[in-house]
Formats: C-alpha cells, sequence, structure tokens
C-alpha cells in the first residue's frame, strides 16, 4: 500500500480522521497536511487522527504530523493520537515529540481529552474585576455548565 487513505467522521465537536496506509512524503502526507488545514480553516480544530492502520510513518510523515499539530494549535485547537503502533510510538519518542501528542488507546478517552482541555482552559482564565460579567464555560458531551464568577 503506497498511499495514504483518510476517512473523515465527526464525533460532537471532534472530526476524527481514521487514516490507513503510509504516513511518509511519497505517500500522501502532504496531502494529510492539506486535509488538516482546512479542517482548522473551517474552523474545525479539535482532530482526533486514528492511527490504527497506519503501517509506516517516516521522518518526513513525522514532520508533517508536527507541521499540522502547529496549524491547530495556532487556530486554538489539538491533535491527539489514538491507536499509533508501536513502531510510530518509537518514532514518537526518539524524536522526543512524547510531550507534543496526547496519546490515546481509546476513542471514548480520546474525545473526553479534549472535554478536559477545555476545563483546564477555563480554569486558566485571568481574574476579573467586580465590574465584568461572570464567564460561563459550556463543556460537551458531559454537558457540564462551569460559572467562573469574579474574584
Amino acid at each position: 500500500m503506497l498511499n495514504l487513505y483518510i476517512n473523515e467522521r465527526r464525533i460532537e465537536d471532534v472530526t476524527v480522521l481514521d487514516l490507513r496506509g503510509r504516513i511518509r512524503i511519497t505517500g500522501g502526507v502532504r496531502g494529510l497536511h492539506k486535509s488538516i488545514c482546512c479542517l482548522v480553516e473551517e474552523g474545525k480544530t479539535r482532530i482526533l487522527l486514528n492511527l490504527s492502520q497506519v503501517t509506516h510513518i517516516d521522518s518526513s510523515g513525522l514532520d508533517e504530523l508536527v507541521a499540522s499539530c502547529v496549524t491547530a494549535r495556532n487556530q486554538g485547537g489539538e491533535i491527539k493520537l489514538l491507536h499509533p503502533t508501536e513502531q510510530m510510538r518509537e518514532v514518537i519518542t526518539t524524536a522526543n515529540l512524547s510531550a507534543l501528542f496526547d496519546i490515546y488507546n481509546d476513542e471514548y478517552d480520546a474525545i473526553a481529552g479534549f472535554n478536559r482541555e477545555a476545563l483546564r482552559a477555563a480554569k486558566a482564565l485571568p481574574f476579573f474585576s467586580n465590574d465584568d460579567d461572570a464567564v460561563i464555560a459550556i463543556v460537551r458531551p458531559l454537558r457540564i455548565t462551569a460559572k467562573l464568577q469574579p474574584r
């Protein structure tokens, strides 16, 4: 299999890209980065890459994953990895990129991980003066509403 095939699906506000094939510069990696850029331009910045059917990744493919991650983060988004193979885990660890990607073995946990990020972001908001309105952060799919009161 020389090409990378991408299937897009949505779970709540997370875009899941099911990848199949090889992630390398000659095998459609530029198509992966282009796909992610298009998603980000559409405002779809929570992206989960399902890597369970990826058979190979080379350094060029890893570069494209990093570039895609930067693209998403520049727009306030994030890319998480689901089901990477042992070979992919080794490549990510060897390249010292473990801190860049959250890696999951369960799709439900990965989707919930995006919601934990939203909660962390809400807690990190600056303090408000008494004159400012309270901030409401709504987190899905748990339908938790956290109302942050001014201090």
